[in-house]
Order: structure tokens, then C-alpha cells, then sequence
């Protein structure tokens, strides 16, 4: 057995093809969750400037931080031959990626993931954002419906979050770091668990304990589909961290070439297109997520524009739509005027063109501003008679469930049909939380499916004046244990 690990210089080494044949995973090291910069709610800048270490190109920067060990297997050397058969795999699929993959590996190290996981949207998809598989997954993730809406996609007839690379890439994450914790920190069983799902990898598990056999993800009898999937990301993690000569791995510089900018507001792409001088077939091809003329109603309204950040800062664009001038008081600071507009300093000061922290009294700076709704979006409408009716929101009343013995967020969430996000914040919990039997969760349902999801209540709470005079106005009567004295 020979265990490799990720190079450490920035020179390429030059392996035999036999060597290469002699590898495969067998424990993912996930490096330390790194600190995370200040939030920005304008121009939405990477978490954590990945530009910044020696390495100058993108691929250079992720090869050398890739952790998984290897070891030989038939079935990784099977998945080795076939990339060293095309060669020019990598380069051909990186052009799709060159808008998204700095800023895919940044979330990817943001949350603490093995820098494999970055390598997942091409063997996915190879990185094609409306990708569509015969069960229906979605984008470079390759998202199904209910896993997409259980973590929190949005999907409507204006908006595909799955085809929305970056909105997507938050999604799959956190669906990883969940099913990593649900194996027990067992990388190859939570990426099977992915690609074939978690009922399934768990009952090869149980099987094989059953029989007394291995539980290694080696062992297991998966599904043909899945049984390859494994092995072929961790060879082309391998092929990376080696370098053959026969096999070629592209570049990028190490940067963000697009940038992040969040609307505000719904918008049209067309109006978007006339403000900024970009052309729209060029806005449509990086936001692959929006499905018609404009942004949905219900948001997200963020796009992906093909300028740096700085760039798109200084433009005029920008400027004029959301900025305006701020006047430097005594006892100000870049952070403490930052921080009042909602702003990184780093964004302040590109905005306003500067190389220090150094402001003066009486100075103006340029900040970020809301925008007007009227300013960004056009009037579609052939006749006024004619409009959608948008449906009103039910009613919702608070349901609380008991966690029993081998349910899960996940569980309960497909048994509510509600997302896994909502049941997060509902409850004021993390997705890395482990729930034990016997807690108690709050769930809002539509009133109209209460009687169908029926459990023990909770001893009545004290009245909330308050909650009895709104749910007076909103529903003509207060709520059953909120009857006013």
C-alpha cells in the first residue's frame, strides 16, 4: 500500500503511470474552519481573500491543499485510466468554469470543507449550470427538487435557484456538511450518501454489519452509478496533487474576475443591461438561475456581473445607482463609516479609489445607498386589464413535535414538507446540531394542515396581549390559548 499526499511546493511532479495506478482514498483530513470577514450587502465579496498566499493561479492554490490520502484500488485505477485517456478533460471543462470557481472555492473553504469538494461540479456536471439528469437533478450540483427546497432553494417560475451556480453552491455545502455528520465525520460515505442518497448508503452499512463485513465505502454494495462516483473524484484529486505529464491541468488566475452584486430589489435584466453598459446575453449566461425578463417578485434578487469588484466600485454604473456622497465628521473612521452604510472597508475604500485609511474632516466619501424601485423595472403589462393574481399566504399556526428515536432534521422536515432551513431558524439551530429524542421542535404550518400533523401540545404559555390583538385583525378571532382577559 503506498500513501500519497498533496504536494507542498509549487513545482510539478512528474509521476510514472503506474504510479498513478496505485492510488485511493481512504481518510479525507478537513482542514481548520477559517475566520470569516465582515459581511457585504451591496457588491457581496468573497469571505475570505484566497488571492492572497504565494500562489497566483487558481489550480496551483487548490492542488496543493487537496487532503484526501490514497491508496491502490481496482476501481479508482479504472476511473485513472479514463481521465489519462483525456487528457484535456480538465482544460476543456474549466472554460465553463472560469466565471464561478474562485468563488466556488472560497465558500468551499469558508466552511471548513476538504478542497475536494470543490472538484465536485465537475464530476457532477462538468460545470454545466442547466445540466439535467434522467432523475431530474439539476445544475452543476446536480440538486434534486426536495433536497434543493429542503435547504433552501428558491424555485418559481422567474427563478431556478439550482441553475444559479453560486445559490446552489450554499445549498450543496450545507447538504454535505449535513450528511458528513450523519456518517460520523466519513467523507466517502456522506459523497456516496450524496450522489445515491442516505437511506441507502445507511442500509449498505447496516448489511454489512450484519454479516460481519467492513463497513468501509469499499465494502459497500451501492448502486453501480454510485459505486463509480466515488472513485472518479478522488482521481481526478489525485491526477491534481501529482501532476502527470500526460494529463493537463489549466489555469486561472487567482482572483475574482466577476463579481457578486445584490439588487436590492426585483429588477429587469434588460433595464440591469441599459444601466450598466453590459450586454444582456452576457448577464443571462452568468445567471443561468433567472428564467425570465426579470428577477422573481419573492427574490433573491443578486446577479453575477463580468466585472472585478474594484472595477465594478468605480464604475459610473455603480456610483450612480448605489451610492451617494457622505460628508467626513470629526472623530469618523474608514471602519466606523463602513460599518453605518453596511459596507466592508475594503469596498469603501475602492469605491472611493483609495490606497489608505487616512480621511479627513470635511471630506466627501462616496457610500453604499438603497436604489428606487421605479429605477429597475419596465412596464410588461400589454393592458391594464390583465394581471397575475398572486395567491395570499394561508394562515399559519405554530405545531410543536417531539423527536422520537431515529428521526432527523431531514426526516422531519420531508415529513412537514417543510425545508430544512426554515426548521433551523424556527428553532434557532445550526445544520451541524444534532437533535435528540425527546426535544421538542417548533414548526409554523398552514392552519389548514394542522389536523393532519396532530401531537401532544405544550403547556399553555402566559397570554401575549400583543399576539391576541394581531391575530384579532389578521384572523377576525385570537388563537386558542390566547384568549384575551
Amino acid at each position: 500500500m503506498v500513501t500519497l499526499s498533496g504536494c507542498k511546493s509549487s513545482s510539478s511532479v512528474q509521476v510514472s503511470r503506474q504510479a498513478i495506478l496505485s492510488a485511493l482514498t481512504q481518510v479525507p483530513v478537513v482542514p481548520a474552519k477559517q475566520p470569516e470577514a465582515s459581511p457585504e450587502p451591496k457588491v457581496i465579496t468573497p469571505k475570505k481573500n484566497i488571492s492572497s498566499t504565494h500562489e497566483d493561479d487558481l489550480w496551483q492554490y487548490v492542488r496543493h491543499r487537496l487532503s484526501f490520502n490514497t491508496a491502490s484500488h481496482p476501481r479508482l485505477d479504472k476511473r485513472i485510466k479514463w481521465y489519462l485517456s483525456q487528457p484535456n478533460y480538465l482544460q476543456v471543462v474549466n472554460q465553463r468554469a472560469v466565471p464561478y470557481f474562485y468563488h466556488v472555492v472560497n465558500k468551499v473553504e469558508s466552511k471548513g470543507l476538504p478542497m475536494e469538494i470543490a472538484l465536485l461540479p465537475f464530476v457532477e456536471s462538468d460545470f454545466r449550470p442547466k445540466a439535467k439528469s434522467t432523475q431530474n437533478a439539476v445544475g452543476v450540483w446536480q440538486l434534486v427538487d426536495a433536497t434543493a427546497y429542503h435547504f433552501g432553494i428558491k424555485k418559481d417560475k422567474w427563478y431556478d435557484g439550482r441553475q444559479d451556480v453560486l445559490a446552489s453552491t450554499d445549498v450543496a455545502l450545507e447538504y454535505l456538511l449535513y450528511l458528513h455528520q450523519r456518517f460520523n465525520g466519513d467523507w466517502l460515505h456522506a459523497l456516496a450518501a450524496y450522489n445515491s442518497g442516505e437511506g441507502r448508503v445507511k442500509k449498505a452499512i447496516a448489511k454489512n454489519k450484519k454479516a460481519g463485513k467492513p463497513t468501509h465505502f469499499w465494502h459497500l454494495k451501492l448502486p453501480k452509478e454510485t459505486a463509480e462516483y466515488v472513485p472518479k473524484l478522488l482521481a481526478l484529486s489525485h491526477l491534481l496533487k501529482t501532476a502527470p505529464s500526460d494529463f493537463t491541468i489549466p489555469s486561472l488566475p487567482n482572483h475574482a474576475t466577476t463579481s457578486v452584486l445584490d439588487i436590492g430589489q426585483q429588477f429587469d435584466i434588460g433595464q440591469l443591461a441599459k444601466l450598466s453598459g453590459i450586454d444582456k446575453r452576457e448577464i443571462y449566461a452568468l445567471n443561468q438561475g433567472f428564467l425570465k425578463h426579470r428577477s422573481s417578485p419573492s427574490g433573491p434578487h443578486v446577479v453575477l456581473l463580468p466585472l472585478p469588484q474594484k472595477a465594478l466600485l468605480q464604475s459610473a454604473f455603480f456610483r450612480d445607482n448605489f451610492s451617494h456622497g457622505y460628508t467626513v465628521k470629526a472623530n469618523d473612521t474608514l471602519y466606523r463609516i463602513a460599518l453605518n452604510a453596511g459596507m466592508s472597508v475594503t469596498a469603501l475604500k475602492a469605491l472611493n479609489n483609495k490606497t489608505s485609511n487616512l480621511i479627513r474632516v470635511g471630506e466627501t466619501l462616496r457610500i453604499s445607498k438603497n436604489t428606487a424601485q421605479q429605477q429597475w423595472l419596465i412596464d410588461h403589462e400589454i393592458s391594464p386589464y390583465i394581471k397575475e393574481i398572486e395567491a395570499k399566504p394561508l394562515p399559519q399556526r405554530a405545531h410543536h413535535h417531539t423527536v422520537k428515536t431515529g428521526e432527523s432534521l431531514w426526516t422531519i422536515s420531508r415529513r412537514y414538507n417543510v425545508a430544512v432551513k426554515d426548521l433551523l431558524n424556527w428553532n434557532s439551530l445550526t445544520a451541524q446540531t444534532l437533535i435528540k429524542p425527546g426535544k421538542v421542535l417548533t414548526l409554523l404550518l398552514p392552519a389548514v394542515d394542522m389536523q393532519q400533523h396532530q401531537q401532544e401540545p405544550l403547556p399553555p404559555a402566559p397570554v401575549n396581549r400583543v399576539k391576541v390583538i394581531q391575530s384579532l385583525l389578521r384572523h377576525g378571532k385570537p388563537l386558542a390559548n390566547e384568549e384575551p382577559n
